[in-house]
């Protein structure tokens, strides 16, 4: 009976992942942009570096390490704290852009590269993904197409690198600095979507109504005044002063119902609709003031961008 060679499925195995962080890491970068730790970032279109926006804390004498251990100096393009995604230009290098994947393909199971670049070289942790779902919000309100979580370490410096399948495909940019509790990642086509803004517009409208708001169980006879059978709404506990919600003569203690026609229960609800698009438009929110219902109309504002 033939036997298999001692450890040839694994070194096979081993030889395939060691590949595709070869190939991968051609376009990882080491970001030079915050003292201490430097950070990561991903070649993600020629002369366009992505990388964690939390990471970039001067705008200005930034610098990428390539590859091939050359230095460029790099200018920044956007950023938008909502989604920890930060754009950079860099001139006259012809370092190799990645190749990029797409979310959508993943499942749970399936093996996982984070790949770093914050010394001299590359730097990569194997797992599998954990956790996938459909489209979410960050506290900060940002759109993301796809939650993903991977069971890899985030190494220091590694936020703002990629998060690579087993094809050496850039499926994502990994971050910890959306989550306080867990390092996520963006998925390619949430920032493919932030890069074209961003390097169109500079920056990210979001909507904003400048209110806090926490979930209230409605009682029977709010609901029956309200013509609902919603056991839930959202109750406004902080208006900051001169925002869209005070021009409108919101107030704490009003009860959220609705907002734009659409009922709300959780406070990502009311960020999904507040989308960049909404910014500008008059919109109706319906509210329940002393179990009063009435209407409010509000123009939603642009969310202040978090300096730094």
């Amino acid at each position: 009976m033939a036997s298999t060679p001692t450890g040839g499925a694994l070194l096979a195995l081993s030889d395939d992942l060691a590949g595709a962080v070869e190939r991968a890491g051609a376009s990882v970068v080491a970001v030079n942009a915050r003292q201490r730790v430097g950070s990561t970032g991903v070649h993600w279109r020629p002369g366009i570096i992505v990388t964690a926006d939390h990471t970039i804390e001067r705008e200005s004498d930034l610098t990428v390490t390539l590859a091939d251990g050359a230095t460029a100096p790099a200018t920044l393009a956007g950023r938008d704290p909502n989604t920890d995604l930060a754009v950079l230009r860099i001139e006259g290098t012809n370092g190799t852009a990645a190749t990029i994947g797409t979310g959508a393909s993943l499942k749970v199971g399936h093996m996982a590269l984070a790949i770093g670049r914050a010394g001299d070289g590359v730097s990569a942790s194997l797992g599998v993904i954990s956790a996938l779902a459909g489209p979410w919000h960050t506290g900060r309100g940002g759109q993301i197409d796809r939650f993903i979580r991977a069971d890899v370490t985030f190494y220091p410096g590694f936020s703002g690198g990629p998060l690579v399948n087993a094809q050496g495909e850039v499926v994502g940019i990994n971050t910890s600095g959306v989550s306080r509790s867990m390092g996520l990642t963006i998925p390619s086509e949430t920032v493919n979507r932030v890069v074209d803004t961003l390097l169109t517009k500079g920056r990210i409208a979001r909507g904003y109504l400048g209110i806090s708001l926490q979930p209230v169980r409605l009682p029977e006879a709010l609901k029956t005044a309200l013509g609902t059978d919603a056991e839930t709404a959202l109750i406004v506990v902080s208006a900051e002063p001169n925002s869209p919600a005070d021009a409108a003569g919101m107030m704490i203690g009003d009860v959220l119902i609705s907002l734009d026609g659409k009922p709300v229960a959780e406070a990502e609800t009311v960020q999904g609709i507040l989308a960049p698009e909404m910014v500008g438009k008059t919109i109706t929110a319906r509210i329940a003031r002393g179990g009063v219902p009435t209407d409010v109309q509000v123009t939603v504002g642009e969310r202040p961008q978090r300096e730094g």
